[in-house]
Parts: structure tokens; sequence; C-alpha cells
């Protein structure tokens, strides 16, 4: 639904030990020198093994493979993205493997299903990190579960663990004390709402409201747009939110109502596909034709199919008006180099995830901005794998990785990472919707017209 603004085994030790007492200084002095008449001494216990110590230098690290760890969603109601980020990383992995690995060494990802649920990728990191010691952490999905991991993250510091490539645009892996030890890649939520909030100032609106999953993610995303309104001397009019996990058959007209009583003109959303989706759907249902925004974390494939499917079983458009932020270019534009050579992967590869992650509920898309994404994130990890060489330790990783300074992995826009410096893109593209396909952007005007 979615929500508006406004101690008995210490006894018996105890009972024993004063018993003991009881018999006298000397009873314990026998019990203690002489064993029973006709009694053998008691066997010495045997120690235990001292374990080795870990080379966390070197962990997760042999002589033919390397291991990686990735905790996301791979089932529930936004497994789409989980599934998409693993298939496109794989999709390049597999081309590289194939080719020899990374200095010989088959790249393998370890990934763990956390649900969407913060304990849950709590849990998978102790997993990964202690117990797998996997080498380096990756793509993990989303802001409220990676937000949860970061303490543990931060607190194996000293082992030269860093984790590389992140489906969320918040702030906490941006800032300190986590930014040391994360790679960001994509653009953050700031610069996608700040973008956004410039475009429709352009056109004229000026009564922004905002839709948004009630954590961690929303909140960055409504802090985003408050910071780009705030330049501008304006203010957020009415907010209206939902709980994380809601699916596209819940009911979202109270928010809807919400936002259209309060004279909203343009609603800017942070949310996951199938809640988004559900939005939209009611906003157009109520008749109401405000332009309504996601950004890139939404899934915006996925929300599309659930809108396109649904507005054929109602005989309308429900696509119209509609407007979503990406921090990748077009998987459509094949003039690209990585674009081309991801579209060919992925035809090639046909990636699946592990059979114990899949979600029978969710059927991949041939291509998606989410699976692109993490093909671009797999492309500098093998980057950085090939600037370490085959040498491979964890401080020659991280020093490979900031060494990538003004390199452009075939999409028009240089990664730049520095021992100062570790968010690689800042780029957002914007696309609308066109028969039925995200197309990019041509006419504000026209995509923001329901």
């Amino acid at each position: 639904m979615s929500r508006t603004r406004n101690e008995a085994a210490g006894q018996v030790g105890r009972r024993q030990f004063a018993k003991t007492l009881a018999g006298g200084v000397g009873a314990v002095w026998l019990s203690r020198s002489l064993p029973l008449l006709g009694q053998a001494p008691a066997p010495s216990p045997t120690p235990s093994p001292t374990p080795a110590p870990v080379d966390w230098e070197r962990a997760g690290v042999t002589s033919s493979e390397v291991k990686l760890g990735m905790s996301a969603a791979f089932k529930g109601a936004i497994a789409g993205l989980g599934v998409d980020y693993y298939r496109g990383a794989a999709a390049l992995l597999a081309e590289v493997n194939a080719q020899g690995g990374a200095a010989g060494r088959q790249i393998k990802v370890v990934a763990l299903d956390d649900g969407y649920d913060p304990p849950a990728a709590l849990r998978n990191t102790i997993q990964l990190v202690d117990e797998q010691k996997v080498f380096a952490l990756v793509n993990y999905v989303g802001t409220p579960t990676l937000t949860r991991a970061l303490p543990v993250i931060r607190q194996r510091r000293d082992r030269g663990l860093v984790l590389v490539g992140n489906l969320t645009g918040a702030q906490p892996q941006r800032e300190d004390p986590y930014v040391d030890q994360v790679f960001n890649v994509r653009a953050s939520y700031r610069r996608e709402m700040a973008s956004t909030v410039d475009e429709l100032w352009k056109l004229g609106f000026r009564k922004f409201g905002v839709f948004y999953q009630i954590d961690a993610y929303g909140r960055s995303g409504v802090d985003g747009v408050s910071r780009a309104l705030a330049a501008r001397g304006a203010e957020i009019v009415e907010e209206a939110t939902y709980r994380r996990g809601a699916l596209f058959s819940e009911n979202m007209t109270a928010a809807v109502d919400h936002l259209k009583k309060a004279g909203v003109d343009a609603v800017l959303c942070t949310g996951a596909y199938q809640a988004a989706a559900a939005f939209v759907r009611d906003v157009r249902d109520a008749g109401w034709k405000v332009p309504i925004s996601n950004i890139s974390f939404v899934g915006s494939d996925s929300m599309l199919t659930l809108l396109v499917e649904e507005g054929k079983k109602a005989g309308k458009d429900l696509t119209k008006g509609l407007v979503n932020s990406q921090i990748v270019p077009s998987y459509d534009e094949v003039s690209l180099p990585a674009v081309k050579e991801y579209r060919d992967l992925m035809d090639k590869w046909k990636p699946v995830v592990p059979a114990d992650l899949v979600d029978p509920s969710f059927a991949p898309p041939r291509y998606s901005f989410n699976s692109l994404e993490g093909f671009l994130n797999a492309k500098i990890l093998v980057e950085a794998f090939r600037r370490t060489g085959p040498e491979l330790t964890r401080a020659r990783f991280r020093a490979a990785l900031e060494s990538i300074t003004e390199w452009d992995p075939g999409i028009g826009a240089a990664v730049t990472f520095s021992p100062t410096r570790h968010q690689g893109l800042d780029r957002v593209y914007f696309t609308t919707v066109s028969a039925g396909r995200w197309v990019g952007v041509a006419d504000w005007r026209q995509a923001v017209t329901a």
C-alpha cells in the first residue's frame, strides 16, 4: 500500500563448585594428585591444529582462478535488476575466460541472492568475504542492501578489500568513510536528478512532486531533487511514498490522489520497476496527464514491459509522457564499439544465472540498460586485471584500478579513477518511449506530453 507524507547450566555449575568446596581442601588435593585405585591416568587432550594464516592479499586467487563475490536481488519484486546485472557481466567474462582469462586465471563470480533485503545482504557479504574469501566484491545491487554491507567492507579495510561497480547512485559509498574502498562506475542519483530538474525547469515546470520508495534509496533520490530545486530557490511541493517490495498488482491511487490534489505539475520518481509501473498505470487511469520521470535504478525495460502489456489489456497507451534517465547509452546505439560488443556477446553466450538463483516469474529481455551496465562494469574489471598482470594481489589490483584515467571502454565517454577519485563516470542520458521502445530524447516538450 502507498503511504503519504503527512541462563540453568550456570546454576548447576555453581552448585557443583559449592559441593567440592564442602569436601574440604584435602578432597580437592586428593582429586588433583591421585587417580582412583587401578585407574589409568586420563590421557592429555590432543591440541587442535592451529589454522594457517590467511594471505588476504591473495584471497580468492589460485594459479587457475580468481574468485569474485556478488550479492544482489535475483528473486522477488526486483529480480530483474540482479538477473540482468549478472547476465551483462557474465557475457563479457565468458568471452574473456574463453580467451584465457586474467593472466591465465578464469574469472569466477560467486553470486548470492539477497532478495533486496538488507540483513540478507549483510549475511551474504560476511559469507563472501570471510568464508568464501573472494578476491573482491563486484556488482552489488541496491541502496538499502549496499548501505548495510558497507560497514562490513570497511571493517576489512586492512585486508585490502574493495568493491567495484554497484547498481546504486546513492551517496554513502561515494563519501567518507566508505569511498576509499568502493570504485563507483555509474553517475550518482544527485547527478541524475539535477539533470532531470534542469530539463524540466527549462520547459517551465515549477511545482515538482516526488513519489519514492520509503528507505535509503528513495530518500537519496528525493535529496537529489531537493538540492536541485534549492539551487533555484524552490522546493518540493508534495511527496508520496510506497514500501519496498511493492508489486505491480498493488493500488497506488492514494499516492496519485495526494500528489494531484497538491497541484503538482511534474512527478519525479525514485522506485523499482513494479511499484513504479503501478504508479504510472494509476496516474494514467485517473486521467492525469502529468509528466513522470524515473531514474536509472528503476529497471526501465522491465517497467516498460509491464506497462505495454497492461496497456494492451486495457486498450490504452500508458507510456506517454514518460522520461527515464540512464547512466549508460542506449543498447541500440551499435555505432558505439562497446554497445556492439555487448550485443554480440549477449547473443553469442546467452548468459543465464545459476540454477539456484532463477526466479520463474522473471523472463530476462534480450538486451537492457541494466545488463549493459553490468557489461561495462565487467570491462573495467578486465582492464584492471590486464593492468595488474600475473602477480595478482589486492594492492596491485587497487593500484591498477586507480591507474584507469581517461579510458574509454567504447561508449564515447571516458572512465577516470585515481587515488583521490573513485567515481568513474558522470554522464547522464535521457530516454522516452516511442512505439513501445525506449529511445533517446530528441524533443523534451514532446517527450513529456502525455
